[in-house]
Protein backbone atom coordinates (compact mmCIF):
# COMPACT_ATOMS: atom_id res chain seq x y z
CA UNK A 1 0.00 0.00 0.00
CA UNK A 2 2.84 2.63 0.75
CA UNK A 3 4.69 1.54 -2.14
CA UNK A 4 1.48 2.34 -4.58
CA UNK A 5 0.89 5.84 -2.57
CA UNK A 6 4.46 6.77 -2.88
CA UNK A 7 4.00 5.95 -7.25
CA UNK A 8 1.06 7.54 -7.02
CA UNK A 9 2.24 10.91 -5.87
CA UNK A 10 5.63 10.76 -8.21
CA UNK A 11 3.28 10.41 -11.02
CA UNK A 12 1.15 13.69 -9.96
CA UNK A 13 4.07 15.63 -9.27
CA UNK A 14 5.64 14.79 -12.89
CA UNK A 15 2.28 16.08 -14.28
CA UNK A 16 2.28 18.86 -12.67
CA UNK A 17 5.86 19.99 -13.33
CA UNK A 18 5.22 18.74 -17.71
CA UNK A 19 2.20 20.96 -17.25
CA UNK A 20 4.13 23.93 -16.22
CA UNK A 21 6.82 23.26 -18.65
CA UNK A 22 5.95 20.87 -21.29
CA UNK A 23 9.26 20.92 -23.06
CA UNK A 24 11.41 21.32 -19.94
CA UNK A 25 12.14 24.74 -20.48
CA UNK A 26 11.29 27.53 -18.24
CA UNK A 27 10.81 30.43 -19.80
CA UNK A 28 14.47 31.29 -20.12
CA UNK A 29 16.72 31.04 -23.75
CA UNK A 30 18.92 28.85 -22.94
CA UNK A 31 18.02 27.36 -19.19
CA UNK A 32 15.95 23.77 -18.81
CA UNK A 33 14.32 22.20 -15.73
CA UNK A 34 16.10 19.59 -14.05
CA UNK A 35 15.27 16.12 -15.18
CA UNK A 36 14.89 14.50 -11.89
CA UNK A 37 13.04 11.15 -13.39
CA UNK A 38 16.03 8.66 -13.07
CA UNK A 39 16.64 10.03 -9.56
CA UNK A 40 13.46 9.17 -9.02
CA UNK A 41 13.66 5.52 -10.26
CA UNK A 42 16.87 4.72 -8.46
CA UNK A 43 14.70 5.91 -5.22
CA UNK A 44 12.27 3.36 -5.78
CA UNK A 45 14.86 0.74 -6.95
CA UNK A 46 16.96 1.61 -3.17
CA UNK A 47 13.46 0.81 -1.26
CA UNK A 48 12.68 -2.14 -3.34
CA UNK A 49 15.48 -3.23 -1.72
CA UNK A 50 15.20 -2.23 1.49
CA UNK A 51 11.63 -3.66 2.20
CA UNK A 52 13.17 -6.51 0.64
CA UNK A 53 15.69 -6.71 3.85
CA UNK A 54 14.79 -9.69 6.07
CA UNK A 55 12.14 -11.59 4.25
CA UNK A 56 12.27 -15.31 2.80
CA UNK A 57 12.44 -16.23 -0.85
CA UNK A 58 9.85 -18.03 -1.55
CA UNK A 59 9.71 -21.86 -2.49
CA UNK A 60 7.36 -24.13 -3.58
CA UNK A 61 5.22 -25.98 -1.13
CA UNK A 62 6.59 -28.90 0.62
CA UNK A 63 8.14 -30.29 3.48
CA UNK A 64 11.84 -29.56 2.53
CA UNK A 65 10.65 -26.11 1.52
CA UNK A 66 9.18 -25.52 5.11
CA UNK A 67 12.07 -26.52 6.39
CA UNK A 68 14.10 -24.26 4.29
CA UNK A 69 11.90 -21.56 5.06
CA UNK A 70 12.21 -22.15 9.27
CA UNK A 71 15.90 -22.47 8.44
CA UNK A 72 16.22 -19.45 7.30
CA UNK A 73 13.98 -17.61 9.34
CA UNK A 74 16.31 -18.55 12.02
CA UNK A 75 19.03 -17.29 10.66
CA UNK A 76 17.55 -14.22 10.22
CA UNK A 77 16.52 -13.92 13.25
CA UNK A 78 19.95 -14.85 14.68
CA UNK A 79 21.37 -12.58 12.24
CA UNK A 80 18.76 -9.27 13.06
CA UNK A 81 21.78 -7.73 15.92
CA UNK A 82 24.31 -7.49 13.01
CA UNK A 83 22.34 -6.10 10.13
CA UNK A 84 20.12 -3.78 11.94
CA UNK A 85 22.23 -0.76 11.77
CA UNK A 86 22.22 -1.46 8.17
CA UNK A 87 19.18 -1.55 7.90
CA UNK A 88 18.68 2.01 9.64
CA UNK A 89 21.63 3.00 7.50
CA UNK A 90 19.48 2.43 4.45
CA UNK A 91 16.52 3.82 5.51
CA UNK A 92 18.34 7.09 6.52
CA UNK A 93 19.64 7.03 3.26
CA UNK A 94 16.45 6.96 1.30
CA UNK A 95 14.92 9.46 3.58
CA UNK A 96 18.01 11.96 2.84
CA UNK A 97 17.37 10.97 -1.31
CA UNK A 98 13.83 11.98 -0.77
CA UNK A 99 14.53 14.84 0.75
CA UNK A 100 16.87 16.04 -1.52
CA UNK A 101 13.66 15.05 -4.36
CA UNK A 102 11.62 17.76 -2.13
CA UNK A 103 14.38 20.55 -2.38
CA UNK A 104 15.10 20.20 -5.72
CA UNK A 105 11.36 20.24 -6.44
CA UNK A 106 11.12 23.43 -4.52
CA UNK A 107 14.29 24.47 -6.65
CA UNK A 108 12.62 23.89 -9.89
CA UNK A 109 8.96 26.06 -8.27
CA UNK A 110 11.34 29.28 -7.79
CA UNK A 111 13.37 28.78 -10.49
CA UNK A 112 9.97 28.54 -12.70
CA UNK A 113 8.38 31.81 -10.44
CA UNK A 114 11.85 33.95 -11.55
CA UNK A 115 11.21 32.85 -15.15
CA UNK A 116 7.86 34.08 -14.85
CA UNK A 117 8.95 37.38 -13.12
CA UNK A 118 12.19 38.03 -15.78
CA UNK A 119 9.43 37.18 -18.24
CA UNK A 120 7.15 40.05 -17.00
CA UNK A 121 9.97 42.41 -17.09
CA UNK A 122 11.10 41.93 -20.02
CA UNK A 123 7.52 42.30 -21.45
CA UNK A 124 8.02 46.21 -19.79
CA UNK A 125 11.28 46.56 -21.55
CA UNK A 126 10.04 45.58 -24.42
CA UNK A 127 7.20 48.28 -24.28
CA UNK A 128 9.62 51.04 -22.94
CA UNK A 129 11.82 50.20 -26.21
CA UNK A 130 9.69 52.01 -28.17
CA UNK A 131 9.34 55.63 -25.91
CA UNK A 132 12.98 54.94 -25.17
CA UNK A 133 13.68 55.39 -29.05
CA UNK A 134 10.72 58.07 -29.79
CA UNK A 135 12.40 60.05 -26.80
CA UNK A 136 16.17 59.91 -29.33
CA UNK A 137 14.63 61.23 -32.33
CA UNK A 138 12.29 63.94 -30.20
CA UNK A 139 16.39 64.85 -28.89
CA UNK A 140 18.00 65.03 -32.53
CA UNK A 141 14.65 66.73 -33.92
CA UNK A 142 15.34 69.30 -30.85
CA UNK A 143 19.20 69.50 -31.52
CA UNK A 144 18.59 69.86 -35.00
CA UNK A 145 16.31 73.31 -34.73
CA UNK A 146 18.12 74.24 -31.73
CA UNK A 147 21.86 74.15 -33.17
CA UNK A 148 21.67 77.32 -35.47
CA UNK A 149 20.15 79.70 -32.42
CA UNK A 150 23.00 78.39 -30.37
CA UNK A 151 25.83 79.17 -33.02
CA UNK A 152 23.89 82.70 -33.72
CA UNK A 153 24.25 82.99 -29.70
CA UNK A 154 27.75 82.03 -29.40
CA UNK A 155 29.02 84.17 -32.21
CA UNK A 156 26.77 86.81 -30.73
CA UNK A 157 28.83 86.41 -26.97
CA UNK A 158 32.27 86.48 -28.72
CA UNK A 159 31.28 89.47 -29.83
CA UNK A 160 30.50 90.75 -27.45
CA UNK A 161 33.59 89.31 -25.28
CA UNK A 162 35.52 91.05 -28.03
CA UNK A 163 33.81 94.51 -27.39
CA UNK A 164 34.12 94.43 -23.74
CA UNK A 165 38.06 93.42 -23.84
CA UNK A 166 37.99 96.50 -25.72
CA UNK A 167 36.01 98.53 -24.13
CA UNK A 168 38.13 97.66 -20.71
CA UNK A 169 41.54 98.11 -22.40
CA UNK A 170 40.48 101.75 -23.25
CA UNK A 171 38.80 102.33 -19.75
CA UNK A 172 42.38 101.14 -18.25
CA UNK A 173 44.24 103.29 -20.28
CA UNK A 174 41.98 106.22 -19.42
CA UNK A 175 42.29 105.76 -16.14
CA UNK A 176 45.95 105.62 -16.30
CA UNK A 177 45.86 108.54 -17.72
CA UNK A 178 43.81 109.92 -14.72
CA UNK A 179 46.70 108.17 -12.15
CA UNK A 180 49.27 110.13 -14.06
CA UNK A 181 47.09 113.70 -13.91
CA UNK A 182 46.23 112.56 -10.15
CA UNK A 183 50.14 112.22 -9.47
CA UNK A 184 51.22 115.88 -11.11
CA UNK A 185 48.05 117.01 -8.90
CA UNK A 186 49.38 115.13 -6.03
CA UNK A 187 52.93 115.80 -6.40
CA UNK A 188 52.16 119.90 -6.57
CA UNK A 189 49.88 119.62 -3.39
CA UNK A 190 52.42 117.88 -1.61
CA UNK A 191 54.52 120.89 -2.56
CA UNK A 192 51.52 123.33 -0.78
CA UNK A 193 51.52 121.25 1.93
CA UNK A 194 55.28 120.98 2.08
CA UNK A 195 55.26 124.89 2.26
CA UNK A 196 52.58 124.81 4.64
CA UNK A 197 54.71 122.53 6.80
CA UNK A 198 57.30 124.06 6.75
CA UNK A 199 55.53 127.55 7.95
CA UNK A 200 53.51 125.47 10.88
CA UNK A 201 57.20 123.99 11.76
CA UNK A 202 58.57 127.63 11.88
CA UNK A 203 55.71 128.42 14.13
CA UNK A 204 56.41 125.53 16.47
CA UNK A 205 59.88 126.34 16.25
CA UNK A 206 59.28 129.82 16.93
CA UNK A 207 56.64 128.94 20.24
CA UNK A 208 59.50 126.46 21.37
CA UNK A 209 62.00 129.32 21.15
CA UNK A 210 59.64 131.11 23.35
CA UNK A 211 59.49 128.71 25.97
CA UNK A 212 62.69 128.08 26.05
CA UNK A 213 63.28 131.57 26.38
CA UNK A 214 60.48 131.84 28.81
CA UNK A 215 62.26 128.90 31.01
CA UNK A 216 65.84 130.94 30.47
CA UNK A 217 64.03 133.91 32.03
CA UNK A 218 62.68 132.17 35.36
CA UNK A 219 66.20 130.74 36.01
CA UNK A 220 67.99 134.01 35.53
CA UNK A 221 64.94 134.86 37.96
CA UNK A 222 66.07 132.23 40.27
CA UNK A 223 69.14 133.44 40.53
CA UNK A 224 68.37 137.05 40.49
CA UNK A 225 66.51 135.92 43.65
CA UNK A 226 69.05 133.60 45.19
CA UNK A 227 71.50 136.50 44.59
CA UNK A 228 69.37 139.23 46.08
CA UNK A 229 68.88 136.75 49.24
CA UNK A 230 72.64 136.27 49.86
CA UNK A 231 72.52 140.40 49.28
CA UNK A 232 69.67 141.01 51.99
CA UNK A 233 71.93 138.33 54.35
CA UNK A 234 75.09 140.12 53.68
CA UNK A 235 72.88 143.49 54.78
CA UNK A 236 71.42 142.05 57.68
CA UNK A 237 74.17 140.61 59.74
CA UNK A 238 76.38 143.96 59.76
CA UNK A 239 72.86 145.41 61.49
CA UNK A 240 72.70 142.58 64.03
CA UNK A 241 76.05 143.28 65.09
CA UNK A 242 75.83 147.14 65.06
CA UNK A 243 73.28 147.31 67.20
CA UNK A 244 74.81 144.61 69.28
CA UNK A 245 78.06 146.26 69.61
CA UNK A 246 75.73 149.65 70.45
CA UNK A 247 73.91 147.99 73.36
CA UNK A 248 70.16 147.41 71.78
CA UNK A 249 68.92 144.05 70.83
CA UNK A 250 68.98 142.84 67.03
CA UNK A 251 66.40 143.38 64.69
CA UNK A 252 63.66 140.38 64.83
CA UNK A 253 64.00 137.68 61.80
CA UNK A 254 61.67 137.74 58.86
CA UNK A 255 58.43 136.00 59.81
CA UNK A 256 58.57 133.68 56.75
CA UNK A 257 62.24 133.10 57.38
CA UNK A 258 62.68 132.23 60.91
CA UNK A 259 66.54 131.26 60.31
CA UNK A 260 68.81 133.30 58.01
CA UNK A 261 69.52 130.70 55.39
CA UNK A 262 68.89 129.62 51.86
CA UNK A 263 65.62 127.72 51.74
CA UNK A 264 65.56 127.20 48.24
CA UNK A 265 68.57 125.79 48.29
CA UNK A 266 68.08 123.92 51.93
CA UNK A 267 65.29 121.89 49.85
CA UNK A 268 67.57 121.00 46.65
CA UNK A 269 69.89 119.52 48.91
CA UNK A 270 67.67 117.54 51.95
CA UNK A 271 64.73 117.09 50.35
CA UNK A 272 65.16 116.75 46.35
CA UNK A 273 65.47 118.08 43.71
CA UNK A 274 62.08 119.66 41.72
CA UNK A 275 61.90 116.21 38.76
CA UNK A 276 62.32 114.25 42.12
CA UNK A 277 59.70 116.12 43.64
CA UNK A 278 57.63 116.46 40.83
CA UNK A 279 57.60 112.53 39.88
CA UNK A 280 56.44 111.80 43.23
CA UNK A 281 53.23 114.41 43.31
CA UNK A 282 52.11 112.56 40.40
CA UNK A 283 49.97 110.20 42.03
CA UNK A 284 48.88 112.39 44.84
CA UNK A 285 47.62 114.72 41.66
CA UNK A 286 45.79 111.22 39.75
CA UNK A 287 43.28 110.79 43.11
CA UNK A 288 42.19 114.95 42.00
CA UNK A 289 40.80 113.62 38.85
CA UNK A 290 37.74 114.84 38.13
CA UNK A 291 37.55 117.69 40.05
CA UNK A 292 34.82 120.45 39.01
CA UNK A 293 36.38 123.28 41.69
CA UNK A 294 40.05 124.52 41.95
CA UNK A 295 42.32 122.18 43.91
CA UNK A 296 44.78 124.35 46.78
CA UNK A 297 48.56 123.57 47.63
CA UNK A 298 49.10 124.02 50.71
CA UNK A 299 52.68 125.24 51.32
CA UNK A 300 53.16 124.57 46.99
CA UNK A 301 56.97 125.55 47.47
CA UNK A 302 58.55 125.35 44.22
CA UNK A 303 55.16 124.22 42.32
CA UNK A 304 55.95 121.00 41.49
CA UNK A 305 52.12 119.63 42.28
CA UNK A 306 51.17 122.70 40.43
CA UNK A 307 52.88 121.81 37.27
CA UNK A 308 51.68 117.94 37.48
CA UNK A 309 48.14 119.06 38.19
CA UNK A 310 48.23 121.93 35.09
CA UNK A 311 49.11 118.87 32.90
CA UNK A 312 46.71 116.78 33.94
CA UNK A 313 44.01 119.15 33.06
CA UNK A 314 43.58 120.27 36.90
CA UNK A 315 42.63 124.26 38.09
CA UNK A 316 44.81 124.56 40.70
CA UNK A 317 46.26 127.58 43.34
CA UNK A 318 49.06 127.19 45.41
CA UNK A 319 50.17 129.48 48.47
CA UNK A 320 53.37 129.59 50.31
CA UNK A 321 54.32 132.03 53.48
CA UNK A 322 57.95 132.21 51.13
CA UNK A 323 58.26 135.31 48.42
CA UNK A 324 61.44 133.29 46.53
CA UNK A 325 59.03 130.04 46.15
CA UNK A 326 56.22 132.23 44.51
CA UNK A 327 58.72 134.08 42.34
CA UNK A 328 59.99 130.54 41.11
CA UNK A 329 56.06 129.42 40.72
CA UNK A 330 55.59 132.20 38.78
CA UNK A 331 58.74 132.25 36.13
CA UNK A 332 57.06 129.01 35.43
CA UNK A 333 53.50 130.08 34.86
CA UNK A 334 51.78 128.72 37.94
CA UNK A 335 49.16 130.13 40.25
CA UNK A 336 50.52 131.04 43.40
CA UNK A 337 50.70 133.69 45.60
CA UNK A 338 52.64 134.25 48.95
CA UNK A 339 49.45 133.95 52.14
CA UNK A 340 49.25 133.02 55.52
CA UNK A 341 47.51 129.80 55.35
CA UNK A 342 44.89 130.08 57.97
CA UNK A 343 44.52 134.19 56.82
CA UNK A 344 43.81 132.56 53.31
CA UNK A 345 41.45 129.88 53.91
CA UNK A 346 39.53 132.04 56.29
CA UNK A 347 38.92 134.38 53.14
CA UNK A 348 37.49 131.63 50.93
CA UNK A 349 33.72 131.25 51.12
CA UNK A 350 32.89 127.88 52.69
CA UNK A 351 32.75 125.09 50.71
CA UNK A 352 34.68 126.73 47.62
CA UNK A 353 37.53 124.11 47.40
CA UNK A 354 37.38 121.15 45.01
CA UNK A 355 40.74 119.35 46.81
CA UNK A 356 43.31 120.06 49.25
CA UNK A 357 46.74 118.86 48.57
CA UNK A 358 48.94 119.64 52.35
CA UNK A 359 52.52 118.30 51.62
CA UNK A 360 55.38 118.35 54.64
CA UNK A 361 53.62 121.08 56.27
CA UNK A 362 51.74 119.89 59.25
CA UNK A 363 54.87 118.82 61.38
CA UNK A 364 55.93 122.83 60.86
CA UNK A 365 52.80 123.85 62.90
CA UNK A 366 52.06 123.88 66.77
CA UNK A 367 49.68 120.89 68.01
CA UNK A 368 46.72 122.75 68.98
CA UNK A 369 46.87 124.61 65.67
CA UNK A 370 46.41 121.50 63.71
CA UNK A 371 43.10 120.10 64.69
CA UNK A 372 41.89 123.86 63.86
CA UNK A 373 43.79 123.60 60.22
CA UNK A 374 41.66 120.28 59.82
CA UNK A 375 38.63 121.92 60.66
CA UNK A 376 38.78 124.77 58.70
CA UNK A 377 39.33 122.74 55.78
CA UNK A 378 36.55 120.63 55.83
CA UNK A 379 34.37 124.04 55.97
CA UNK A 380 35.99 124.92 52.91
CA UNK A 381 36.15 121.73 50.56
CA UNK A 382 32.84 121.27 48.72
CA UNK A 383 30.90 117.83 49.54
CA UNK A 384 32.92 114.66 48.43
CA UNK A 385 35.88 116.59 47.63
CA UNK A 386 39.33 115.29 48.13
CA UNK A 387 41.77 116.14 51.09
CA UNK A 388 45.29 114.39 51.10
CA UNK A 389 47.50 115.57 54.02
CA UNK A 390 51.14 114.13 53.93
CA UNK A 391 54.30 114.41 56.83
CA UNK A 392 56.88 112.80 57.89
CA UNK A 393 55.90 109.44 59.35
CA UNK A 394 56.72 108.75 63.71
CA UNK A 395 56.30 105.20 63.47
CA UNK A 396 59.31 104.77 61.36
CA UNK A 397 62.52 105.26 63.59
CA UNK A 398 64.58 106.17 61.21
CA UNK A 399 63.45 109.67 60.45
CA UNK A 400 64.76 110.58 63.64
CA UNK A 401 67.97 109.58 62.96
CA UNK A 402 68.79 111.39 60.09
CA UNK A 403 65.38 113.11 58.00
CA UNK A 404 63.25 114.65 60.80
CA UNK A 405 65.36 116.98 63.06
CA UNK A 406 67.90 118.02 59.72
CA UNK A 407 64.83 120.84 59.05
CA UNK A 408 64.96 123.30 62.51
CA UNK A 409 61.79 124.50 61.89
CA UNK A 410 60.11 121.37 62.42
CA UNK A 411 58.21 121.39 65.92
CA UNK A 412 56.85 117.85 66.24
CA UNK A 413 55.66 114.77 64.23
CA UNK A 414 52.34 113.86 63.82
CA UNK A 415 51.09 109.96 64.66
CA UNK A 416 49.38 108.63 61.63
CA UNK A 417 46.22 107.68 64.43
CA UNK A 418 46.21 111.19 65.63
CA UNK A 419 46.03 112.87 62.11
CA UNK A 420 43.14 110.30 61.31
CA UNK A 421 41.10 111.17 64.91
CA UNK A 422 41.60 114.97 63.99
CA UNK A 423 40.31 114.41 59.83
CA UNK A 424 37.34 112.57 61.69
CA UNK A 425 36.20 114.74 64.50
CA UNK A 426 36.36 117.02 61.21
CA UNK A 427 33.75 115.18 59.46
CA UNK A 428 36.40 113.27 56.62
CA UNK A 429 35.47 109.85 56.03
CA UNK A 430 36.88 106.83 53.59
CA UNK A 431 40.25 107.67 55.39
CA UNK A 432 43.38 105.44 53.69
CA UNK A 433 46.72 105.51 54.82
CA UNK A 434 49.75 105.52 52.36
CA UNK A 435 53.22 104.28 53.83
CA UNK A 436 55.93 106.72 51.07
CA UNK A 437 59.19 106.54 50.92
CA UNK A 438 60.59 102.78 52.04
CA UNK A 439 63.25 103.99 54.77
CA UNK A 440 65.40 100.85 53.36
CA UNK A 441 65.53 102.35 50.17
CA UNK A 442 67.47 105.72 51.76
CA UNK A 443 69.09 103.19 54.32
CA UNK A 444 70.47 99.82 53.30
CA UNK A 445 71.15 98.74 56.67
CA UNK A 446 67.89 98.24 57.59
CA UNK A 447 67.28 95.21 54.96
CA UNK A 448 69.57 92.84 57.35
CA UNK A 449 66.58 93.58 60.45
CA UNK A 450 64.29 90.64 60.36
CA UNK A 451 61.36 91.22 58.44
CA UNK A 452 58.64 92.11 61.20
CA UNK A 453 61.01 94.61 62.69
CA UNK A 454 61.49 96.20 59.43
CA UNK A 455 57.75 96.45 58.60
CA UNK A 456 56.78 97.04 62.13
CA UNK A 457 59.23 100.18 63.03
CA UNK A 458 61.54 100.71 59.95
CA UNK A 459 58.44 100.96 56.82
CA UNK A 460 57.91 104.13 55.57
CA UNK A 461 59.80 107.88 56.13
CA UNK A 462 56.58 109.41 54.80
CA UNK A 463 52.86 108.80 54.85
CA UNK A 464 50.14 110.31 53.12
CA UNK A 465 46.37 110.20 54.54
CA UNK A 466 43.41 110.78 52.06
CA UNK A 467 39.86 111.46 53.25
CA UNK A 468 37.13 112.52 51.36
CA UNK A 469 34.81 114.95 52.89
CA UNK A 470 30.76 113.00 53.45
Amino acid sequence: MHDDELTAAIQEVRARARARSPNGNLGLEGVAAPDLMPLLHARDAAEAKVAAIGSVNPRPPGLRNSIVQALKRLIARGLDWHVREQVEFNRAAIGCVQAALEALTDASRSLAALAAHLRQLQEQHQSEIPRVLQELSDIRRHWAEWRPAFEERRSASEIYLLRTVSELQAAFQHRVTLLEQNYRETARQQHGDFTSALERNTIEVQERLWKDLQRIRGEYEKLIYTELRLLRQKIQRPVETAGAVNGSPPSPALPSSPIAIDWIRFAEVFRGSEHRIREHQRKHAAKFAGAVLEVLDLGCGRGEFLEVAREAGLTARGIDLSEDCIAICRSKGLNAEAADMFDYLGSLPDESLGGVLCSQVIEHLSPERLPFLIQLLNNKLNRGAIIVVETPNPECLAIFASHFYIDPTHTRPVPPALLRFYMEEAGFGEIQIERLEPAVESMPAIGYLPDPVQKTFFSGLDYALVGRKL
